[in-house]
């Protein structure tokens, strides 16, 4: 049922997590939204808001005194069950326990981890090299980035495939598992590890923040369960999500590969811009107070899903959204691929090396590399969109 302050002329059949014609071009399907107003109401997934062009979405994703990130999805249940730290906080509360992850996630430890980084990147690709063709997201993506966090948490690399299935049930559920289902299985996995780091703290990432008190005390159990918790499932996904389409559009596009190991030190840039183009998180907000924007009023208590491609991509944000220019200007505005506001994705630093990181090892170590003629590209929506097959091909 479509509530009553919702004009007509705002609804939309779009489904977030299966927008048509998703499984070709994430990217397109999304795009079809700029072409309306600024704020639509999808029918799907009990009924909510979609920013839909780009000021609004960064308006609104800025937001944190009307909109709140209790909700975390539009998933039914979800923030309910789930209770991130800090997340789903708000305020002086989420300031506080935030200040304790940015501190465990500070740059001089980013720094430090990226010559671990690339020598598992050049391990990996030295395997995949002499074989002339492999599946980037199931033999690259969805291994480096999940060995990197799994060792800044300290828990084994061989869990791996276990963990990433939370992951993606968390972003792109298929109904396999519940919510309650998905939490249990997180804590039951992370609780032996929490249990030894609140004991006896080591120098692993969830030591270090478990290290540092919160408003002048120690974290409890169900804080420490619930930071662990957050931290798990933000990391199970984004970066490997990031690096399919990093990988993509270097396979679309020879002559970047050319020009980046003719100039590597165009990386970090290209890293920036390649995140700004490729946008595939979004965030849901719940809103505790009536909210004027784009000619409507989101009523507290309505969801709103603000997809960071609608702001990327806008031609009213960046001048020519889908063209990817390294030597972009990106000062004037940020873009909104780690988010905006307090909320800004904590991990944002060491995203952007893993990208780096890719690059740089990626394109010194590898011949230029194509997309399999035989083989289709393929694509999911959800929370993260994310390539799941990227058949990619060279020559040995």
């Amino acid at each position: 049922m479509i509530p009553a302050h919702v004009p007509a002329n705002r609804v939309v059949d779009f489904d977030i997590f299966n927008p048509p014609g998703v499984e070709r071009d994430y990217f397109a399907a999304w795009k079809t939204l700029l072409d309306g107003p600024g704020l639509v109401w999808s029918t799907a997934n009990g009924g909510h808001w979609i920013g839909a062009r780009g000021d609004v979405v960064r308006t609104l994703w800025a937001d944190a005194t009307r909109l709140s990130n209790e909700c975390l999805a539009v998933t039914p249940g979800l923030g309910e069950v789930m209770q991130f730290i800090p997340l789903q906080q708000d305020g002086a509360e989420h300031k506080a326990f935030r200040m304790a992850v940015m501190k465990g996630l500070a740059s001089r430890f980013v720094v430090a981890l990226e010559p671990k980084v690339a020598e598992s990147a050049r391990a990996l690709i030295d395997q995949l090299r002499p074989r002339g063709r492999c599946d980037f997201v199931a033999d690259f993506a969805e291994i480096l980035p999940l060995n990197v966090f799994l060792s800044l948490i300290d828990v084994p690399l061989e869990d791996r495939p276990r963990l990433r299935e939370l992951g993606v049930q968390l972003t792109r559920p298929d109904g396999s598992m519940t919510v309650e289902g998905l939490k249990q299985a997180a804590d039951d996995y992370l609780w032996p590890f929490i249990e030894r780091r609140m004991a006896e703290p080591g120098d692993d990432l969830f030591s270090r923040i478990l290290a540092e008190p919160v408003g002048g005390r120690a974290w409890t159990v169900d804080e420490a369960r619930r930071m662990c918790r957050n931290l798990l499932f933000g990391g199970l996904d984004t970066v490997a999500a990031m690096f399919g389409m990093v990988a993509l559009h270097l396979a679309r596009h020879p002559q970047d590969q050319r020009l980046l190991r003719e100039r590597p030190d165009l990386i970090p840039a290209a890293a920036d811009e390649l995140m700004r183009r490729y946008p595939t998180v979004s965030v849901s907000r719940n809103a505790v107070a009536d909210v004027e924007i784009d000619g409507v009023t989101i009523r507290t208590g309505d969801l709103v899903y603000l997809p960071s491609v609608l702001h990327n991509l806008d031609p009213a944000c960046f001048d020519a959204p889908e063209d990817v220019a390294f030597d972009r200007d990106l000062t004037p505005i940020r873009h909104t691929t780690m988010g905006a506001g307090a909320h800004r994705c904590v991990g944002a630093g060491l995203a952007r090396m893993e990208v780096i990181v890719l690059l740089r090892e990626w394109l010194s170590r590898m011949p230029d590399i194509a997309l399999d003629p035989a083989e289709p590209v393929r694509m999911k929506g959800g929370n993260v969109g994310a390539c799941i097959a990227l058949p990619l091909v060279w020559t040995p």
